[in-house]
C-alpha cells in the first residue's frame, strides 16, 4: 500500500512538472518561430512614448496557443473554452426618445478600495458584439480586469439582445449612434465627475467609433478601446461570405439574428417582412432584407458605407486604441486603416500577426484571461491614473 502511494505521488508531482514546463518552455519555443510575435503598433510617436510606459502589453510578444493555431481556430475555441469570471449585475431599464427601452447592467463595485466615493469611480462602458450581451465571456473578462482595479462597469446590451420587451419596431445596427449617444448622456447625468471610457468589441466597436466620429470632442468620453473591429464593411461581409467563413461563422451568426427578430415578431411585423427576412442565409442577405430597410437606407451598400468606421477616422478627438489580429476572418488585414492612423495624433492600431476574432487565446490551457484581457486591464489603467500624461501624448483636439 506505501509503495503504491508513493508512486501515486510521484506520478502526480511528474504531471506537474510536465504542466509548468509545456505551459513555460514550449509557448517560449514557438515564440521563437514567429518572426512577426510582436504586435505591430500604428501611431503617433508621443502616443507610442504613453503607451509603452503606461500599457507595457503593447510591446509584449504575443504567442497564441499552439495547438489552436490560425485565426479561424482561434475564433471557435474562444467561444467554448474561455471561462466566465463570476459577475453579479444590477439592471436597469432606461426609456428613449422613441419609446423604447435599453437594458443596461452595471457591476457599481462598492467595495473599491481605490475609489470608496461613488460619485468620483472611474466608469468602464462596455459595447458587446453582434447578438452579444452582459453574458459573454470577453465581457466577463473585461468586468473582472476593470473591477479588480477599483473601477465601475456598465454593459450597454444592443436593443432586444439584453432580455427586455422589445417597446416599439426599432432593434440597432453599426451606424446608428442614438442609442449609445442616450446610454452616455444618462451616464453622465448620474455620475458627472467621474471619467468615463468606451470599450467595444467587434459590432460594439464599430458603433463606438461612429459615435466618436459623430460628436467629437463633445462625447463625454475621455477615451476609448475597440477589439476586433470590422474597419471596412463591404471588405468584412466579402470575407465573411468566403466558403470556408460562411459555414463556420456566417451561417451561424445570420441564424442567431434570425431567431432573434422571430422573437419579437409581433412588433417587427409591422415595419418589415419578417418571413422574408427569416429566409436569409448570410449576413449581407439579413442586412438587405431587414437592416437597411429598418433604418431606411435606400440599398445594403448605402448602410454599409455609413457603417464602416475606416474613414471617419480623423473626426474623433479622444484617445482610441484598436486592437485587431492579421488573421481575423471577420476583418482582413488589407481593410486596416494603417496609413491613415499614422497621421492622427489621437488613435493607436495595435495588429497582432495571429489572434482570430476576439480570440488572442495563449498558452496550453487558454481558459483565463488572455492577451486582449491584459491590454484592457493596463489601458483602462493607463487612461484613468495618467489623465495629464495622455492628454499631452494625443494632443486632445478641441472643436
Amino acid at each position: 500500500m506505501i509503495l503504491i502511494v508513493c508512486k501515486t505521488l510521484y506520478l502526480y508531482l511528474l504531471m506537474g512538472q510536465l504542466i509548468n514546463w509545456s505551459t513555460s518552455i514550449i509557448p517560449s519555443l514557438l515564440c521563437v518561430q514567429y518572426r512577426d510575435s510582436t504586435p505591430v503598433l500604428v501611431c503617433s510617436n508621443a502616443f507610442r512614448t504613453f503607451l509603452q510606459k503606461h500599457c507595457p502589453v503593447v510591446a509584449e510578444r504575443y504567442c497564441p496557443t499552439p495547438w489552436c493555431w490560425g485565426g479561424r481556430l482561434q475564433t471557435l475555441v474562444q467561444a467554448f473554452i474561455k471561462s466566465r469570471p463570476s459577475v453579479s449585475y444590477r439592471n436597469e431599464l432606461i426609456r428613449t426618445a422613441d419609446g423604447g427601452q435599453i437594458s443596461l447592467d452595471w457591476v457599481d463595485n462598492g467595495a473599491s478600495a481605490a475609489y470608496p466615493e461613488s460619485s468620483t469611480r472611474p466608469t468602464v462602458l462596455i459595447l458587446p458584439g453582434l447578438t452579444g450581451n452582459s453574458q459573454q465571456p470577453y465581457v466577463l473578462h473585461a468586468i473582472s480586469q476593470a473591477t479588480r482595479r477599483g473601477y465601475r462597469c456598465v454593459v450597454f446590451n444592443n436593443r432586444g439582445f439584453g432580455g427586455e420587451e422589445l417597446l416599439t419596431p426599432l432593434t440597432f445596427c453599426a451606424a446608428n449612434t442614438s442609442d449609445l449617444e442616450r446610454v452616455v448622456l444618462h451616464v453622465k447625468e448620474l455620475f458627472p465627475q467621474a471619467p468615463l471610457l468606451g470599450a467595444g468589441v467587434s459590432l460594439g466597436g464599430m458603433l463606438l467609433l461612429n459615435y466618436l466620429a459623430r460628436k467629437g470632442s463633445e462625447s463625454g468620453l475621455v477615451a476609448g478601446i475597440t477589439l476586433s473591429v470590422a474597419w471596412n464593411t463591404v471588405e468584412s461581409t466579402a470575407s465573411l461570405e468566403q466558403p470556408i467563413n460562411w459555414l463556420l461563422f456566417n451561417r451561424h451568426l445570420t441564424v442567431n439574428l434570425c431567431q432573434a427578430v422571430n422573437r419579437h415578431r409581433k412588433m417587427l411585423e409591422k415595419v418589415v417582412d419578417i418571413d422574408y427576412v427569416m429566409k436569409a442565409r448570410s449576413i449581407h442577405e439579413f442586412d438587405e432584407r431587414y437592416t437597411s430597410v429598418l433604418f431606411g437606407y435606400k440599398s445594403c451598400l448605402d448602410y454599409y458605407y455609413d457603417a464602416s468606421p475606416d474613414y471617419k477616422l480623423p473626426r474623433t478627438a479622444v484617445p482610441i486604441l484598436c486592437l485587431n489580429a492579421a488573421d481575423d476572418p471577420f476583418s482582413p488585414k488589407h481593410a486596416f486603416p494603417l496609413a491613415l492612423a499614422k497621421h492622427l495624433p489621437n488613435v493607436a492600431l495595435l495588429v497582432t500577426a495571429h489572434g482570430g476574432h476576439i480570440g488572442f487565446l495563449e498558452g496550453i490551457f487558454p481558459r483565463g484571461e488572455g492577451y486582449m484581457d491584459r491590454l484592457i486591464g493596463q489601458y483602462i489603467e493607463a487612461v484613468f491614473e495618467h489623465p495629464g500624461d495622455l492628454k499631452r501624448a494625443c494632443s486632445i483636439k478641441q472643436e
